[in-house]
């Protein structure tokens, strides 16, 4: 057992801090003040190989696991300027495709994920079921035929018709595509199990609406419409068999995506408060030597390191292959690290006192983003009621 990270993944994190510090948090908030794209910073990162570090090599990735990846979406994070679409792109979408794709799909898509020059969005979440799979209402059917691939598997020839609608999805307006999660008939039992489907954001029959939120970020929110979007047979990701097991491929990444990028926040904000403490002088000394202030920063960099820790065992074991144990791992890293983030800005403002909410200070704008923690991607209420019931065998309580 090792809890020291390797060499190669530490270079890695100061190559990625290195370049998010390149851009700053200046250069994040005018892009998202303005309505703008951090594409400046994404498109470096993806020629030099960062967003990719977690593709296979065959398809021009570093072959490294969800843990490298990780580590450079915390980096990011911690340098200010954080990239949520990572959560996405490279962590869910390519990682379900790289599983579960057929080779046609991981020759479409994976070189793209690797450079960073494709973008694709996620949707899971619906009105009326949030994150919850077996409520969920958008539904692929059948056009042209049943049974096996039609022999034209071009949209003309057969293939599917999605239908439905999803809410609070990230970066649409930057995607190529959509992985989105529908529905769909199983031809040996009747029932309805989990599909996945790509998506094309230009595809007649969808459209996407941004949903206005009360934070600063360049990553925007959306709407989703699909309104009998024509789809080509292939557009199903692998196997229709595969079902729930390509789903959880995906959202357990996304727990360790997002528990990395809520610790490089919290990293971020504790900086800034260090910083401060030792600086700002008052009654003829630092304010950092008051305990008052110095025990509440000490217990954030507690409880970050033992959420860090949380965060790589969590990727360790889905890298290893093991599914169920990276799952329950995956829940409490994403549900240590929210609470870590929200606790490192917080006490972070209070350091500041009043320069905590002036825009000068680079802190007022996270209050809002790192309370998404606790909410997205899964629900901390959620990850409670998945531990009492897996990990203390209680009964299920929804």
């Amino acid at each position: 057992m090792n809890f020291s990270e390797s060499e190669e993944r530490v270079e890695l994190r100061k190559a990625a801090a290195a370049l998010g510090k390149k851009y700053g948090h200046d250069y994040y908030l005018k892009q998202a003040r303005s309505g703008g794209k951090t594409n400046e910073l994404w498109d470096e990162a993806g020629r030099l190989g960062y967003l990719g570090v977690s593709v296979p090599e065959e398809y021009g990735g570093g072959g490294a696991g969800i843990g490298d990846l990780a580590a450079v979406c915390e980096e990011f994070a911690a340098a200010g300027t954080p990239l949520l679409l990572m959560v996405v792109s490279p962590a869910i979408c390519a990682t379900v495709i790289a599983r579960f794709g057929t080779n046609e799909q991981k020759s479409r898509w994976l070189p793209g994920f690797a450079s960073g020059e494709v973008r694709m969005s996620f949707a899971i979440t619906e009105p009326d079921a949030g994150s919850n799979s077996h409520r969920i209402t958008t539904t692929a059917r059948r056009d042209g035929g049943t049974g096996g691939p039609p022999a034209n598997e071009g949209v003309a020839g057969g293939g599917w018709v999605l239908s439905g609608r999803k809410v609070y999805i990230s970066g649409v307006d930057e995607a190529d595509a959509v992985l989105v999660v529908s529905r769909m008939e199983d031809s040996k039992t009747g029932k309805l199990k989990p599909a996945l489907f790509i998506v094309p954001t230009d595809a007649p029959g969808f459209e996407f609406r941004q949903i206005e939120m009360d934070m600063v970020s360049a990553d925007k929110q959306f709407g989703l419409f699909l309104d009998d979007v024509k789809l080509p047979y292939d557009a199903l990701v692998g196997s229709e068999d595969a079902a729930i097991a390509q789903l959880f491929a995906g959202l357990n990444p996304e727990r360790i995506m997002g528990a990395s990028f809520s610790l490089g926040i919290a990293r971020y904000a504790l900086d800034k408060g260090v910083a401060y403490a030792k600086e700002r002088n008052v009654w003829g000394q630092p304010i950092g030597a008051h305990q008052g202030l110095a025990h509440p920063l000490a217990q954030v960099k507690i409880e970050l390191e033992l959420a860090k820790l949380m965060t790589q065992k969590a990727a360790a074991l889905y890298d290893s292959g093991d599914d169920f144990g990276a799952g329950e791992a995956a829940n409490m890293a994403k549900y240590a690290g929210a609470e870590v983030a929200i606790r490192a800005v917080d006490q972070s403002v209070q350091v500041h006192g009043g320069n905590g909410l002036a825009s000068e200070y680079g802190l007022g704008t996270l209050l809002a983003a790192v309370r998404l923690g606790r909410i997205a991607p899964v629900s901390r209420e959620m990850v409670l009621n998945f531990v009492g019931q897996h990990s203390l065998g209680l009964p299920k309580s929804y």
